[in-house]
């Protein structure tokens, strides 16, 4: 038998603005911020979808993180473009 394993991850990167962005939080909003980006790699469909773009708008409002990114056509790869925490 093999075992059971969870959902499919997608790979995380971080682009700019986002990674200046990350240099500024604190220790406890980073943990919040890394909450929100493991669900998002283990669903890509969160958040709502920019009109007029491939971006999609997270928000998690009980940790107070937004995330915008976007995933690649095979759900591979999570491309964040922006933080908030």
């Amino acid at each position: 038998m093999s075992p059971e394993h969870g959902p499919r991850r997608s790979r995380v990167i971080t682009v700019e603005p986002a990674l200046t962005q990350l240099t500024k939080l604190t220790a406890g909003e980073t943990h919040r911020l890394d909450r929100a980006i493991v669900a998002i790699s283990v669903n890509p469909e969160l958040g709502a979808l920019i009109p007029g773009s491939l971006l999609r708008d997270y928000v998690d409002e009980i940790d107070g993180v937004r995330v915008i990114f976007f995933v690649t056509a095979l759900q591979t790869i999570t491309v964040v473009a922006y933080i908030e925490a």
